[in-house]
């Protein structure tokens, strides 16, 4: 039996077999997979004899080397460097913030290989888990530190980010470069989302109301709280239904029938257990970055003169979601609307309805009064992007000047977290509820 064929066996791929490992595509993996390359050294892989050696040489080219923006990998050694050393501690949150983006883009194409040996519903289960650990792991790493205000600044960010920025981008560019076609696109999983963000809206809301109705005594911290935590456990059992509802009796609303030119012969190309080790690697790593960011954005914020909240609504997101947000502007290019909403409106909606609420509860495990209530300002910010965006997809067409409506909107929230600031110089954000410091100011 030859090398290849052992490697084969033990990754549990077997040449010719009628249960040889595939995946079906979902707008997620795809928006990936855009990103990912051949490795030059494949060349000459074959005449390395030593079995464990090679290996470890096909996983590092898959794993490492399969992105197009693996050179980003450099600044994860220089970031652990500069947190050993106690360098400047802007200079971590920056090398911090660079080190996420191909680490995110990585879990996606680890939990994909992992996905062609569970079968499409549990690796669309792990495709839905996973598309947004970034997120999660920096909330949960803010919410052990306390720090209430980033934890919900950083994920009204990626709503944000996913709803004007990634759909925005993707609509004018589509638009721009197919002017001779109509671009249309499946209204139906587009509804279910927006249906979804909009619940997701109104738990938001709501404690804000109650703040606002004047009704002395009814909208006490405790009250809020409790609301929060009921509406938290309603929005997890909304997601888990939307999860049977995309996975099982309506799965054919959200597979994705585009498909590159090679995706009939595409095959797993790292083994189960050489992905889930892999898996467990990048999750260690993105934590240690999520904690060096969570440590350093308030120096990074006093010593840039930028308030936390631009850094965590708008900068955050931005870089720890550039590859799946690149993915789904090439495929907008490409006319693949369906990829492009399936990308911006499923991030969105897996953090209003699944992010947020779990953090909420994590909080409550952790002792740590998380809650929804968002201030005027961002309850705001975050109703009327997603009114925007229902109307922008109302007909099921698109072209240029939709999306540069969403930009444009996406441009003003950003001047705004970035030049409206609180009237109080707080740097401290332990503790605090939303809303109550916007940033520190500048000097």
């Amino acid at each position: 039996m030859g090398s290849n064929e052992v490697w084969n066996l033990e990754n549990g791929i077997t040449n010719g077999s009628s249960h040889e490992p595939r995946l079906v595509k979902t707008a997620h993996s795809l928006s990936s997979s855009s990103l990912r390359r051949k490795s030059e050294l494949a060349i000459g892989l074959e005449d390395v004899r030593p079995l464990l050696l090679k290996r470890i040489l096909i996983n590092f080219q898959e794993v490492i080397l399969g992105t197009k923006i693996c050179p980003l990998f450099l600044a994860i050694p220089f970031a652990i460097v500069a947190q050993s050393y106690g360098f400047g501690r802007p200079w971590i949150f920056a090398l911090s913030l660079l080190g996420l983006a191909p680490l995110a883009e990585r879990v996606s194409f680890l939990t994909e290989q992992i996905a062609y040996y569970t079968g499409p519903t549990v690796g669309g289960l792990l495709n839905a888990t996973c598309g947004n650990a970034t997120e999660l792991i920096i909330a949960i790493f803010a919410l052990y530190q306390r720090k209430i205000d980033v934890v919900k600044y950083s994920l009204l960010g990626s709503i944000l980010s996913n709803l004007l920025l990634v759909l925005g981008t993707s609509l004018l560019c589509g638009g721009l470069a197919n002017l001779s076609k109509e671009q249309r696109f499946d209204r139906n999983s587009a509804d279910v989302n927006v249906l979804l963000l909009s619940l997701g809206v109104l738990c938001h809301a709501l404690p804000l109301l109650s703040q606002q109705s004047g009704n002395a005594g009814i909208s006490t911290d405790s009250s809020i709280l409790l609301l929060s935590r009921a509406s938290s456990i309603v929005l997890l059992v909304a997601y888990m239904t939307y999860l049977f509802f995309q996975l099982k009796t309506h799965r054919q609303l959200f597979e994705s029938q585009e498909e590159d030119e090679n995706d009939e012969d595409e095959k797993a190309v790292v083994g189960f257990w050489s992905s889930f080790a892999w898996l467990v690697g990048m999750t260690v790593a993105i934590a240690l970055l999520s904690e060096y960011i969570v440590g350093t954005i308030e120096d990074a914020s006093s010593t840039w003169g930028i308030p936390i909240s631009f850094l965590s609504i708008i900068l955050l997101p931005i870089v720890g979601n550039a590859a799946e947000h690149a993915g789904a502007i090439i495929f907008a290019f490409k006319n693949k609307l369906d990829i492009s909403l399936g990308v911006a409106l499923g991030s969105a909606t897996q953090i209003s309805i699944f992010v947020v609420p779990l953090c909420v509860v994590v909080g409550w495990i952790l002792q740590v009064d998380m809650d929804l209530s968002l201030s005027t300002l961002e309850t705001g910010s975050l109703t009327i992007s997603v009114v925007i965006v229902a109307f922008a997809l109302q007909d099921g067409s698109s072209h240029y000047m939709k999306g540069a409506v969403l930009l444009f909107a996406y441009m003003v929230i950003s001047a705004c977290f970035l030049v409206l600031q609180s009237p109080k110089n707080q740097g401290n954000l332990i503790g605090s509820g939303y809303g109550s410091s916007v940033g520190l100011s500048s000097a």
